[in-house]
């Protein structure tokens, strides 16, 4: 299975001018956005809490978490972001995926634009 990369755009909501632009990885097993966290106070965002996550290993590591705007393919969404190390791959997680209507196509591996954002699960 290969991998697929996007080009995303952080964003201080606080301060729109100030952005951080990187090749993030798509990951649908990661929830939140991950950035290295030397880029984050670049542009003036600071830790407001900290969440305990799950590692591909099984560990469970406490790391520091802010929100701020992040855009790519066109949109632009608030997500929870993790400051990760500095030399850290940045990480698209699947909930800012999804809340503008982004999926990965499992055949091909690129991302595709659902017709429309989901509202409700499907029973």
């Amino acid at each position: 299975m290969g991998t697929t990369h996007v080009t995303v755009t952080v964003r201080n909501p606080a301060d729109p001018d100030k952005t951080w632009e990187g090749l993030f990885l798509v990951d649908t097993g990661a929830i939140d956005c991950l950035v290295p966290a030397k880029h984050l106070r670049e542009i003036g965002l600071a830790a407001k809490a900290k969440r305990t996550y799950e590692l591909a290993d099984g560990s469970e590591v406490k790391m520091d978490i802010t929100t701020a705007d992040i855009e790519f393919m066109g949109d632009i969404v608030g997500s929870t972001v993790i400051f990760g190390a500095d030399d850290a791959e940045p990480i698209l997680g699947v909930t800012a995926l999804e809340s503008v209507g982004i999926e990965v196509d499992p055949r091909s591996q690129r991302l595709k634009r659902l017709p429309a954002v989901r509202l409700k699960t499907v029973k």
